[in-house]
């Protein structure tokens, strides 16, 4: 039963770790400033995890430059997310912003599904169409595209074409090595925009939140999403990803902030809708031996780059 649910298990404790520390790094916000915090961050998860990609870098072949060209090119689309997620926030509110971004739970299927040429599953869309209205309820938001709305919707499109992105790698590179050249990429682009923003005041809890979110959200908690993403889909890593929000609501109440009746309900909506999609009966997809028949160029007889074969 344990090893039934381990990808699952590492998709919630990272979950967790993100979610729980939304609190925090709100507060750490009005302090330091955005870029400072990304660069802080992200650069100490790299000093942690830098050292255990290198002897992969070391190594000549295409397994070294697949890791440098998929790591890097993650690293850049998990940039581009903050960045259009920062800039939306100077825009709109938090709650607006924090479903917007939730949206990427229905962008990962219609990615995925261009990619594969396959609709999830029939209880898939349900639980993602029974948590976006549990988001809905959870953050309370009011949809007016400006702006900062479109900012935001735009940081959605990329948080989910990183999901589908490193799902497509995360059997071919280790977890650790292949977090570690994105969290390094999104350190060395938040090094210009730091130094234009400046670092605002380095305050004791600016200190903490940079150390702690470095070692538990990016050290920790990205490489355990990369390996439940190992066995299951991007549309449902996603799903189980939006119970992010669900604990930042939960270390809020923890924090003193106390959620309504509809915010409660958002919470417990989100929920049903994960379950649905994990432990609705699901029938067993038709398998075919590989025959000259049915053998298809986009199924190698050797792993190659997974994404080689997308038109």
């Amino acid at each position: 039963m344990s090893r039934r649910f381990a990808a699952e298990a590492a998709l919630i404790s990272a979950a967790l770790l993100y979610g729980i520390t939304f609190p925090l790094v709100h507060d750490a916000l009005e302090d330091i400033t955005p870029f400072a915090y990304l660069l802080g961050r992200f650069g100490i998860a790299t000093l942690l995890l830098m050292p255990l990609a290198i002897p992969a870098l070391r190594h000549r072949g295409p397994q070294r430059r697949m890791l440098v060209r998929a790591g890097l090119t993650a690293g850049v689309i998990l940039f581009g997310g903050y960045v259009t997620q920062t800039i939306g926030l100077q825009y709109t509110s938090a709650s607006t912003s924090a479903f917007i971004t939730g949206l990427y739970v229905i962008i990962t299927p219609v990615i995925e599904s261009a990619i594969t040429r396959r609709l999830p599953r029939p209880p898939v869309i349900v639980g993602i169409v029974v948590a976006t209205v549990g988001l809905y309820l959870l953050t309370g938001a009011d949809v007016h595209l400006g702006k900062g709305e479109a900012f935001t919707l735009a940081c959605a499109v990329l948080f989910a074409f990183h999901i589908v992105y490193i799902g497509a790698y995360a059997n071919l590179l280790r977890p650790t090595q292949f977090t570690a050249l994105q969290i390094g990429a999104v350190a060395f682009l938040s090094i210009a925009p730091a130094g234009k923003q400046g670092v605002g005041t380095l305050s004791a809890l600016a200190i903490f939140a940079v150390i702690f979110t470095g070692v538990a959200c990016s050290a920790l908690a990205l490489p355990l999403q990369l390996w439940g993403q190992r066995r299951i889909p991007a549309t449902r890593a996603a799903l189980i990803l939006l119970a992010e929000p669900v604990f930042a609501g939960i270390a809020g109440y923890v924090n003193g902030e106390r959620l309504g009746p509809a915010r409660l309900a958002g919470a417990v909506t989100i929920l049903v809708g994960i379950l649905i999609s994990e432990f609705w009966p699901r029938r067993p997809l038709p398998t075919l031996a590989p025959t000259r028949d049915n053998l298809q160029p986009s199924d190698p007889l050797e792993p190659s780059d997974p994404l080689e074969e997308v038109p």
